[in-house]
């Protein structure tokens, strides 16, 4: 017998049919053009952290599990740009690069007719919110499954007036219902295409973002909200690219972690390191640690192996000799340092040139020296700098800067070498247990200081990930105990601090 599906004017609703998405779209909106940063090129295509702003966008939804397929609208003139740095970062997910509209209305219209037709999830984002991370992506993507529009935002942490057309506040709205609102925004196809659909037919339309069209023209959709996040900012303003370059080094601050032992020994067998200042120290903790997982290391100083790091020959004879030996450079590791304590004005010439030339001239020739190896094996330059390099002390004023002249060298190359595909990064540990340290400041309450054999560690997580130009903070975990100091580093310290 057929079933009669006819229902009377008191019979329950039917049940919606679930949601079966064919797919996941994320589309990433890159129509900005940059005019209040006062660039003369779009500001998602701006440098922050060695990458253009939309790469590191387009990096999280690469890898996101949930996102099927990327299409980005681009702004006016810029298409060949915007394909250029996605062929170049191997973006497989990225299936067009398209112009976007003249308006924000024109440029949804375009992505969803770029999406097709066929029920899928659509995430709307802005290029210029790099630092969107993978957990809101998931959020909103699961919402999906029980919402047909989804929104992402983080409460008002200032009060919001309202004022008139005098600039007089004409009212104050209750702070806990307010929310600040952020991207990406998430639908369901065919709930967004029917709110577009029914604003074709209001003269007034002019849509600021999607949830809001869906909200007046779809009012009975429920809109869930997701929580976003502080970091999740939207280059907009100079100040905001300052703050999203320093959001980057703090997301960099733990390198990402090798969770075994054969890992790091795929990793680095047959691989060659050379360390200068690689004696004591970091540097000799590092080559230790770098041996045990079969890499080949080669640690040179001015008190083990005669290599002043600010000769230039010493540094190309040093290169040549782990390349002869090899066959290859993998990773270029400078970890020579002078830390002479004193006021500047009473610091004699010869102190102030020996400084200048270890801290910062050194890195600079290790750095030339080091590009022809690392080209061919597409390697790593490793830097170190202190936390004295964000502000500089009294006492040791070239100290200081010449730290945060590293901090501005690693920046710059790893943005001139990137078309060499040589990575250049700079590790920033906190007060740490060394010879060098042991000289300038005596001895120290052991908890108070970071063990030199962590931070060698850190760097090793450095050299085996695919971080480029980021200042990679090492701190101790509360509560953590120091590591035991390698056997006979601090009977040599006095003799060996400086310069490694």
């Amino acid at each position: 017998m057929t079933q009669d599906h006819t229902t009377g004017p008191d019979a329950a609703p039917e049940t919606p049919a679930p949601w079966r998405p064919s797919r996941t779209v994320a589309v990433v909106l890159a129509g900005g053009t940059g005019t209040r940063l006062g660039l003369g090129i779009p500001k998602q295509l701006l440098k922050i952290a060695g990458k253009p702003i939309i790469e590191h966008t387009l990096a999280v939804f690469e890898a996101a599990p949930e996102i099927d397929e990327i299409i980005v609208l681009m702004a006016t003139g810029h298409v060949a740009e915007a394909q250029q740095i996605v062929d170049k970062a191997g973006f497989r997910k990225v299936t067009k690069v398209i112009e976007g509209g003249e308006t924000r209305n024109a440029t949804t219209r375009i992505a969803l007719d770029a999406v097709g037709e066929g029920d899928c999830n659509i995430l709307f984002h802005d290029a210029v919110r790099p630092l969107v991370s993978g957990r809101i992506v998931r959020e909103c993507v699961n919402a999906l499954w029980t919402y047909a529009a989804v929104d992402v935002a983080i409460p008002s942490a200032d009060t919001i007036i309202k004022v008139d057309e005098n600039d007089c506040i004409t009212d104050i709205p209750v702070r806990s219902s307010l929310r600040r609102g952020q991207t990406p925004q998430a639908f369901r196809s065919g709930t967004i295409r029917e709110a577009y659909r029914l604003a074709e037919g209001d003269p007034h339309f002019a849509a600021t973002d999607d949830c809001g069209v869906v909200l007046r023209y779809l009012p009975g959709t429920p809109i869930k909200v997701i929580d976003g996040s502080d970091e999740n900012i939207k280059v907009t303003h100079p100040v905001d690219v300052h703050l999203a370059d320093k959001l980057f080094q703090l997301a960099a601050a733990q390198a990402p972690r090798v969770t075994d032992h054969r890992s790091y020994t795929e990793e680095l067998t047959g691989r060659t390191i050379v360390i200068f200042g690689g004696s004591y120290g970091i540097g000799h903790d590092l080559a230790e640690i770098a041996r045990r997982y079969g890499a080949q290391v080669f640690p040179f100083s001015r008190s083990s192996t005669g290599t002043h790091v600010e000769r230039a020959a010493d540094v190309e004879a040093a290169l040549k000799t782990a390349f002869d030996a090899t066959g290859r450079i993998d990773h270029v590791v400078v970890t020579a340092g002078i830390l002479e304590k004193g006021p500047l004005a009473e610091m004699d010439e010869e102190t102030m040139d020996r400084v200048l030339q270890v801290n910062f001239v050194g890195p600079v020739i290790a750095a030339r020296q080091s590009l022809p190896y690392l080209q061919q094996t597409k390697g790593q330059l490793l830097l170190y700098t202190s936390s004295s390099y964000t502000r500089g002390r009294a006492d040791y004023a070239l100290y200081s800067s010449t730290k945060a002249a590293l901090v501005n060298l690693t920046q710059a190359l790893s943005d001139e070498w990137a078309e060499f595909g040589v990575r250049v990064n700079c590790v920033n540990p906190e007060r740490t247990a060394t010879p060098m340290r042991t000289k300038a400041f005596g001895e120290e309450p052991e908890h108070t200081l970071l063990a030199a054999e962590t931070v060698a560690q850190a760097s090793l997580d450095v050299l085996i990930s695919d971080l480029t130009g980021q200042v990679i903070d090492v701190r101790r975990a509360p509560g953590e105990v120091p590591a035991q100091s390698v056997p006979g580093q601090s009977e040599r310290a006095a003799s060996a601090a400086s310069a490694g």
